[in-house]
């Protein structure tokens, strides 16, 4: 009994120490980084990078143009359905935690372990908003705490309202897609506002690895990865049993869509583009442009439709009706023969018999 104790005494010293260890690594790590931390207040008025668009003076988009796909959208504006598959994927716990989740960090290794792969990742939302508009993607144990300790002061200083707006309109979703809203145009084309639970799922699905999880590219994977969290969002009670059934029932809808344009007008956009490119320079493609042309849609319509009659028109009083002249060519010429057939074509003249 004396002995048992002695042991419970000895691995409690143990456990102790190594606590206290991991306390003074941690002050020491945060005396070391704090004074270099970025400023929290920058994500107030941040400038996502989106691209030129150009439309007609009553607002139709006539042209896009930047390397970046993104639509940014407020948090009001987005499906709680869909706040609750990102919820479901990346931090279930995100109303519970501040900023850092302990619970999340051992299940993600709990997973590692057990699986040999992690499916919920042990980074917070918070953590991820960190890391993508303040820090590298670099792995080093720096990069990490501070990634942790901006985390904390991110949570003390915003709502998790503008956490997840933050979060939402960042994260690369693959195909140059940045942001939710134009991830849903890019794969279904379609708002988010208009997706079903099984396509919201599938862009959830998204964040943890881009390429590996692309529907368009990875169609089997991307199903594996959106029916996991489907069955994680049922469990979470984010969703009933009928919701649960009808959506993991859905087929694979997903394919490339470009830039939906409401007017033709190429010759304007591309006109606005060279000067918009020679003011601004790079900055034309990622700041945020929205330059409305003084072209009327209604007229560019018409305008598009009369030269389009009109091309039509001539070209069936005057165009191709088959050939003036026929050629028959000899089946086996000789040199002499070819030579003299290269000239009879270059003059015009006929060939044959």
């Amino acid at each position: 009994m004396a002995r048992t104790l002695s042991l419970f005494r000895f691995f409690g010293l143990l456990a102790l120490i190594a606590a206290s260890g991991a306390v003074m690594v941690f002050c020491a790590a945060f005396l070391y980084i704090a004074p270099r931390l970025p400023e929290v207040e920058q994500l107030r008025d941040v400038q996502l990078q989106t691209p030129l668009r150009i439309y007609s003076r009553d607002g139709k988009l006539i042209g896009e143009f930047g390397e970046k796909r993104r639509s940014p959208i407020s948090i009001v504006e987005v499906p709680q359905t869909f706040i609750d598959a990102f919820l479901a994927a990346e931090d279930d716990r995100f109303y519970q935690h501040r900023g850092v989740d302990v619970t999340g960090l051992l299940r993600a290794a709990s997973q590692l372990v057990t699986t040999g792969s992690i499916q919920s990742g042990g980074s917070t939302i918070t953590m991820q908003v960190a890391k993508n508009y303040f820090l590298s993607q670099e792995r080093t144990f720096t990069r990490k705490f501070t990634e942790i300790f901006l985390a904390i002061e991110i949570e003390r200083q915003l709502s998790k309202g503008d956490i997840l707006e933050l979060y939402l309109n960042k994260i690369f979703l693959g195909n140059h897609s940045y942001g939710i809203e134009a991830a849903a145009q890019t794969y279904y084309g379609k708002s988010i506002k208009e997706l079903n639970l099984a396509q919201m799922a599938m862009i959830a699905g998204l964040p943890k690895a881009p390429s590996a999880y692309n529907p368009i590219a990875n169609p089997e994977r991307a199903h594996i990865r959106r029916d996991w969290i489907l069955r994680r969002m049922h469990t979470l009670d984010y969703i009933d049993d009928v919701d649960y059934q009808v959506a993991i029932s859905q087929p694979l809808t997903a394919r490339q869509h470009g830039t939906q344009l409401d007017l033709n007008a190429a010759y304007v956009a591309e006109m606005v583009r060279t000067e918009m490119l020679r003011r601004y320079g790079r900055d034309a493609y990622e700041a945020g442009f929205s330059v409305i042309t003084t072209v009327d849609s209604r007229l560019q319509s018409a305008a598009k439709t009369a030269v389009l009659n009109g091309v039509v028109e001539y070209d069936q009083r005057h165009g191709y009706r088959g050939p003036e002249q026929q050629w028959k060519i000899p089946t086996q010429l000789d040199d002499v023969a070819k030579e003299s057939l290269r000239k009879k074509l270059q003059d015009g003249g006929s060939v044959g018999p």
